[in-house]
């Protein structure tokens, strides 16, 4: 979606997604978390100068270091605590029942407040910090205070087995939602006649407070070097929330403008190069009729085709998966059951799992209670159906080979938080039961 002078000037979905599908935000949630400290922090709960040692007593370790009681909120909003890349899997392991006291007694090699390493865990503490101070859960008090107010009613959490929201990832909006979001910003915390968060707070959160370095493993991007404010990036234009699969909320003020993305790229700079290359030096050609004719048909028509091959309606297979492949989304062994039902087919796998596929067009179930929308069709002796995990970047492509009796079920970008499709799949949504 593409919005201008608050006005929406583009938007499209690329169907089976569609407009009123809330999607997995990824980190961009940690945007959202930054308002939530905000809004603590103007109602006289929390400051930046705050230490999570005494927010959060009951969470330090006995051996902590002097730096880790040291470390305050505008550590954490900053990500300059001191580690040296991001804590996240070793607090983790440290600590799987805390994940507060798992952060505190990971070594802190670089002095506070001196160097921003992308550490997810600084987000999860933030996130308990202000549910300490408040009283209130993480998705409470931003239903209260922020999406309500908005009229956004499709706000889903993924949640680890505590209960609480990540607080880091997690959040699911439509993109209107974030679009929505991003125009908040742009207009210093107001919505309509209505003051949501402090102005103060948005011109804060939202400017440079470290530089960036180039992360290990991500892709190269100008964008990524700019500079990160409070759990806000800093762009070439503008500024941004960001996450994983280019999840993208972008503000640029000088343009009045605000960009909001829910997709799959897994380069950043697949997507905000063209803003600033093509988007940008475009916005004051008034262009003409025909060329926005043009651009509402081709929205209008955006599309993944469905699985080609045939329905051969009275052939049905059954096969055992093989999780041998990169990405598998099925434990090995798993039994794969293929029927033929009316227009489609009817996917069993093992005991717990069946899903609708459609043939030619696509089917929706919420065979756990959350969706997947599914198509397939016979290719010669192989059946090929693609899930796609609606609510999210994901879909799993599933192949059966009807003469071996085999199968393999493989994603195509991998989940960050489990390979195990079925998680992705139950409501309500829990990725992480490992973790309390």
């Amino acid at each position: 979606m593409v919005v201008r002078h608050g006005h929406v000037v583009a938007e499209g979905w690329w169907a089976p997604y569609s407009a009123e599908r809330p999607h997995l935000l990824y980190s961009l949630t940690k945007s959202f978390t930054s308002v939530a400290v905000g809004l603590a922090i103007a109602d006289g709960l929390l400051s930046l100068d705050d230490r999570v040692v005494d927010v959060l007593p009951d969470n330090v370790p006995a051996d902590i270091s002097e730096q880790g009681r040291r470390l305050t909120v505008h550590h954490l909003l900053s990500m300059t605590a001191g580690h040296r890349t991001d804590s996240l899997a070793e607090a983790w392991q440290l600590e799987p029942g805390d994940l507060v006291k798992g952060f505190l007694r990971v070594q802190l090699t670089e002095a506070e407040g001196t160097r921003h390493t992308y550490d997810n865990s600084t987000t999860f503490v933030l996130a308990r910090m202000v549910e300490r101070v408040t009283g209130r859960g993480l998705p409470e008090l931003l239903d209260e205070r922020l999406f309500k107010p908005m009229g956004v009613e499709h706000a889903d959490w993924d949640r680890v087995a505590s209960g609480a929201a990540f607080g880091f990832h997690g959040l699911h909006l439509t993109t209107e939602a974030v679009a929505a979001f991003g125009e908040l910003l742009l207009r210093g915390g107001r919505w309509g006649d209505r003051r949501l968060v402090p102005r103060e707070w948005v011109e804060l959160a939202t400017r440079r407070h470290i530089e960036t370095l180039q992360i290990e493993d991500w892709s190269e991007s100008p964008d990524s070097l700019c500079g990160y404010g409070y759990q806000f990036w800093m762009s070439r234009h503008g500024y941004r929330g960001q996450g994983a699969f280019s999840q993208l909320c972008v503000v640029v003020p000088s343009h009045d403008l605000v960009v909001a993305v829910t997709g799959a790229a897994t380069q950043i700079e697949a997507v905000l190069d063209p803003l600033w290359e093509c988007l940008l030096p475009g916005m004051d050609d008034a262009g003409s009729t025909r060329d926005d004719e043009i651009l509402a048909d081709r929205l209008r028509r955006l599309s993944f085709a469905p699985v080609p091959g045939s329905a051969a309606p009275e052939r049905s297979a059954k096969a055992r998966l093989d999780a041998s492949a990169e990405g598998s989304a099925l434990p090995d062994g798993t039994t794969v059951i293929v029927d033929p039902v009316g227009d489609g087919w009817l996917l069993r796998f093992g005991s717990s799992l069946d899903v609708e596929v459609g043939h030619g067009g696509w089917r929706e179930s919420s065979p756990l209670g959350r969706p997947v929308v599914a198509a397939g069709a016979w290719q010669g002796n192989t059946f090929v159906a693609e899930l796609y995990v609606i609510t999210t970047p994901h879909r799993v492509r599933l192949v059966v080979d009807a003469d071996a009796g085999t199968a393999q079920a493989t994603w195509s970008t991998v989940p960050l938080t489990s390979p195990d499709l079925m998680l992705h799949l139950r409501s309500p949504l829990m990725t992480r039961p490992d973790v309390a």
